[in-house]
Order: C-alpha cells, then structure tokens, then sequence
C-alpha cells in the first residue's frame, strides 16, 4: 500500500519546507512539498497535524492495563505496593484478560503516539501455560503495533515483598530457558523491519535470580542475539540487597554477572550514582527512564541529564498502567520536559531533547537502526498529532505543540510498518464499546477470584 501524506503543518526533524510524505510498502520514500499523487496513492490530508516519528516506549507492563489505582496501593512506595497490587493479582489473571489488558494497553499507547512497545512480561511460575505469553503476541498482531516482549520471570522467590508472600512458585531456569526457545522460534523476528522481538528479562537483576542464573540467562541471550533487560537500582532496596548479599554496589553485581553491555537496558536507575553511571556510560548500557511511575511512587528522579552528559542512550517507558495509570507516552515526554528543568534549570532538556529519547533512543535501544526518523529510507513509523483543537489556539512553537500541551492529545492517523493503524482518528482493529464491556466483566471475574482466595 503506498500513501502521500501532504500539507503538514511541520515534521519533525526537517525544515519548514518541507509539508509532504510519501510511504510505499513500509518505508518512507520521499520527503517534500506539493508532491504529486500516484497512481493508486492514498492521500492523507495532513493540514491539520504535524507529523513525528512513531514513539518507541521501551518499558510497559501490559497486563497491569486492569490494574489502575488499586485503593491499597495507592500511598505506598513500591517493595508495599509490589505486594499490594501486581503481585496480588497476577497468578490469577488468564489468557482472557492478559489478552483485554494487553490490547487495552496497547490501544493507549496508540493513542498517545506509540508505534512500538516493549512490554515487560514477568506472568511466569512454575505452572503458567504458554496462553499468558501467546495473548500478548496476538493482541499486538490484531492492531499492528511493533511489538517487543521482555520475557520476565523468576528463578528464586527472592527478597521483594511481593513475590515472598503471593505463594508463587518460581520456574526453575530449565523452565525459562525451554520456554524461551519456543518463543523464540514461534515469534521472534531478527530483520531490520521485524515487527515481533523478543528479549531475556528476568524481573529483578537483584531479587529474583542467582548469580549462576544470570550468567546462563545472558549467555543464553547472547548465543540467540537477543537484547537484555530488567529492573534495576529503583528505589535504595537494590542497593541494600546488593551489598548484603553480593557484598558490592548493585552496579558491580550487574557487571559481575555480564548483565552490562550495548544489549543491555534497565528500567529506572533512579538511585544510579556518579559511579554508577560512569559504568553504564563506559558499557553502553541504556535506560528507560520512566517518570510518571517514579513520581506516583515516590521512588524519586532518575539522573538522566548526567547520564546523558556521560553518554549513555537515553529512551522512555510509560511503566505499568497500576504505578502510571494514563500509559501515555506522551504524558511520560511532557513530564520528561518538565521534571529536570525543575530540577537543574531551564536550560536542562529542551522538546527536541525528549522527542529523541521517545524515538531515536528506543529505537537504539531495541536494535532498531532504521527507525526513529523521518527520513528517507526509514522504517514507515508516523505518527500525525492533530492540533486543530481549541486548546492548542495560539500557540507559537508548531512543532512542539503536542509536547508543550501534552494530554489531552489527538492522533490523528498513526502508520506502523506502512500500515495504517489509526484512520481518521479511530484506533483500526478496535470495538471501544466491546473492549470496555469484555475488561469489565473480566476484570469482575478476577477480583471474584482474588477475594475468594484472600479468604482461605
């Protein structure tokens, strides 16, 4: 399918002149103004909008889309909240509703400009069945998101609240390793365009696998060329444990067990010190930084202007919609913006800034290096922001607008691999009034559940 979008407003990373696209198969293959339709072209007006490149969010928990503003969790920092709220509730969520929470997540994500989600799914014991994975898989298929599943987990029920006291038998790695070479050859794609990616995550660097299982899980990764991630150094319980334990900083525990390298990301580094981040620089290891989730916690501000400053690939995540219940990436730039200018003055991140860390920096981060941009010869990710409406009346700055405003935002028509995913405005693949009505009555069933077996 080839469309010619034209008459932008602006486009990021290109000059005024240029107002039109042109995307044949899944690339972008012309940039102009005033160009000529082909035969058989779809025109996409685009006079209302101004187009980004799709935002890549490099860290999400799917399943957590039925879990927003659980009461008891909502005061809580996270070791509390952990056992509150996710770990509370996942043993008992099945396929059905991993399949409506995947596709509800993944519908925000649409909405808020996300054309690539790395979903960090960590629903895996000792008995879970291959359905809790497959359903993420197929709800990113049915609406055409480039999809990345960090395949969680743990090996040992570990030192976090939450897992020690779900009752949650751990897989053994025998387990993880088998299960991720079914995935691996059931889904993962290893082409510059692959639309389904898989990565070795286990949950927690320091909770919830050994030392002699890390050092398999990478090897295990690197031997199948696939990227690494996991949660790290979020709040000061990582550093503790890590001393205690490994009787070293979480940092040289990480090193140790070959979990630093330019296939590595963690999520938060929100405690990372001027050490710390000198050996992440030095390693290329990458972040997702993801600010609504620190903030709604209270776990703190990652440093990402001096890991910038030190040169390390800066990307973004929304989190889990149960610690950042919006899941707009376009909340977590607008907040991105925002929080270290606070902090370190005006002069900290600029719009241009964030919008590379939500694009080219996940993009990087992922593996992706022909995405990211718009520009000739790139993956056909394209995101239009319609900023047509009231709210955005007299404002100056055009192709800032959607991040000066943040939400509400409209997206107006959304391109994945040159497909279009959001059609005038509509989400494609998407009954919103069935969706609402399946999560609801899914939703009933599982707290029917959790109580009942709260009370035995």
């Amino acid at each position: 399918m080839s469309y010619l979008i034209k008459n932008l407003k602006a486009v990021f990373g290109q000059n005024s002149d240029i107002t039109d696209i042109r995307l044949q198969g899944n690339r972008i293959v012309e940039l102009g103004s005033k160009l000529t339709a082909q035969v058989d072209e779809t025109i996409i007006d685009g006079q209302r909008c101004v187009a980004y490149p799709g935002f890549v969010n490099t860290h999400h928990h799917l399943a957590q889309s039925v879990l927003k503003g659980i009461p008891a969790g909502l005061n809580q920092p996270l070791n509390e909240w952990l056992a509150s709220v996710p770990y509370q509730h996942w043993p008992h969520m099945d396929p059905e509703l991993i399949y409506i929470a995947a596709k509800l997540g993944l519908y925000e994500g649409l909405r808020s400009g996300v054309t690539t989600c790395a979903d960090h799914h960590y629903l895996y014991h000792q008995h879970s069945s291959p359905e809790l994975e497959d359903a993420s898989w197929q709800a990113a298929d049915e609406l055409g998101m480039r999809f990345v599943l960090c395949r969680g987990g743990a090996n040992v029920v570990g030192s976090h609240k939450g897992l020690a006291n779900a009752g949650i038998a751990p897989e053994t790695l025998d387990q993880t390793l088998f299960r991720l070479q079914t995935s691996v050859s059931r889904y993962h794609q290893s082409s510059n365009d692959a639309m389904r990616k898989l990565v070795v995550a286990p949950t927690s660097l320091i909770h919830s696998t050994t030392p002699d299982q890390l050092i398999e899980l990478a090897r295990y990764a690197r031997s199948e060329k696939l990227r690494l991630h996991s949660h790290l150094l979020e709040v000061d319980f990582d550093q503790q444990q890590s001393h205690a334990r490994y009787h070293c900083p979480a940092i040289d525990f990480a090193e140790q067990v070959n979990w630093l390298g330019n296939d590595v990301w963690f999520a938060h580094l929100v405690k990372a010190d001027r050490y710390t981040i000198e050996r992440l620089a030095a390693t290329g290891t990458a972040i997702s930084h993801c600010p609504t989730s620190n903030c709604r916690l209270g776990s703190g501000i990652a440093p990402i202007i001096e890991m910038e400053n030190a040169g390390m690939t800066i990307s973004l995540g929304v989190d889990g919609s149960a610690s950042s219940e919006s899941a707009s990436m376009l909340q977590e730039l607008n907040l991105a913006w925002l929080l270290h200018r606070a902090t370190q003055g005006a002069n900290a991140t600029s719009i241009e800034k964030v919008i590379q860390w939500a694009t080219q920096g996940g993009a990087r981060v992922l593996g992706y290096d022909q995405l990211g941009t718009i520009a000739v010869g790139q993956l056909a990710d394209v995101v239009l922001f319609d900023i047509s409406a009231t709210r955005y009346t007299g404002v100056h700055s055009t192709i800032a607008a959607p991040v000066l405003l943040g939400e509400p935002a409209q997206v107006r028509y959304s391109f994945i691999n040159g497909k279009l995913v959001v059609n005038d405005g509509n989400v494609q693949g998407i009954d919103e009034t069935a969706l609402i009505k399946d999560a609801n009555l899914a939703l009933t069933k599982l707290m029917k559940t959790v109580q009942g077996y709260a009370t035995h």
